[in-house]
């Protein structure tokens, strides 16, 4: 069983940066593959980046490869979402998921466990 709670949430600017974090409970946090997704009002929610547990493989969608960085940090079991060069497209709750699988997951159902998601709000 994971927990995740997700911050690091705001309104910025666009062209300016946020760093999301998501806190997970458990000891088996270093097993499970990260990834944020993110909703819009009126839209489905879309996979926007991914890690699996060593941190050294990531996926990144299309529309936020080069701007947004996925890490973790295994220790203090907490992945990040470093976001530079906001654009207004990109305003949406972002949720923190986890899934038991040594492999990377891109996939929304695939995932078991959500947070509850942080509101980013970027402004033009």
């Amino acid at each position: 069983q994971v927990q995740l709670v997700e911050s690091g949430g705001g309104l910025v600017q666009a062209g300016g940066s946020l760093r999301l974090a998501c806190a997970a409970s458990g000891r088996t946090f270093i097993t499970y593959a990260m990834g944020w997704f993110r909703q819009a009002p009126g839209k489905e929610r879309e996979f926007v980046a991914a890690i699996n547990w060593t941190g050294r493989t990531t996926r990144y969608a299309d529309s936020v490869k080069g701007r947004f960085t996925i890490s973790r940090d295994n220790a203090k079991n907490t992945v990040y979402l470093q976001m530079n060069s906001l654009k207004p497209e990109d305003t949406a709750v972002y949720y923190c998921a986890a899934y038991d699988t040594q492999y990377i997951a891109t996939k929304l159902n695939e995932y078991k466990y959500w947070g509850q998601g942080t509101q980013v709000t970027v402004s033009s």
